[in-house]
């Protein structure tokens, strides 16, 4: 009889679990959302120096480049692709200078040595509207030697294009002085 007053309640609790609904499924969980990109930092802003002889060197080198009867000295990454050029006309013994620029008309274009600063009106290129040109500075020009012995740099600012911080090498005296 105790076996059977023992199942009596096993029954009773087998039944009653029958009664119970079985639990909802659970949903599954949302999928988690994309991670959003990572927004792109905007550019820093040019660095500004107190002092533009403290300005990193422009990358690039000079080229002596003979186009009988002119002679060039030019500054860029190659030969073929100066960022500013010195150009002498030894005919006339003037020297001009040029910088690229896809200006169409023409701009102010400063020159800053340790001892001078200058500012020339700088025309586009004659069939190319690449390049700003100065032309017609006499061969004897003191500026000129400013350029050649400024403490080893020189800038050119043109309004609206990068300022070029250029080396003062050896290319340079040359072409002058195939001027003189």
């Amino acid at each position: 009889m105790t076996k059977r007053l023992l199942a009596l309640p096993l029954a009773a609790l087998a039944a009653l679990s029958a009664c119970v609904p079985p639990p909802k499924p659970v949903p599954a969980p949302a999928p988690a959302p994309a991670p959003a990109p990572a927004p792109v930092p905007a550019p820093a802003p040019p660095a500004v120096y107190s002092n533009w002889m403290d300005a990193p060197q422009t990358p690039g080198d000079w080229f002596y480049i003979a186009q009988p009867p002119v002679s060039i000295a030019a500054f860029g990454p190659a030969a073929g692709q100066p960022m500013f050029a010195m150009r002498c006309d030894p005919a006339r013994h003037v020297v001009s200078v040029g910088r690229t620029s896809a200006s169409q008309v023409a701009r102010p274009m400063t020159i800053r040595t340790e001892t001078a600063t200058r500012t020339f009106a700088a025309q586009p290129a004659q069939g190319s509207v690449e390049h700003l040109v100065a032309t017609g500075l006499a061969a004897t020009d003191p500026f000129l030697d400013a350029i050649a012995f400024s403490k080893g740099r020189f800038a050119v600012d043109v309004p609206g294009e990068p300022t070029l911080y250029l080396p003062s090498w050896p290319e340079i005296t040359r072409v002058i002085e195939d001027c003189r």
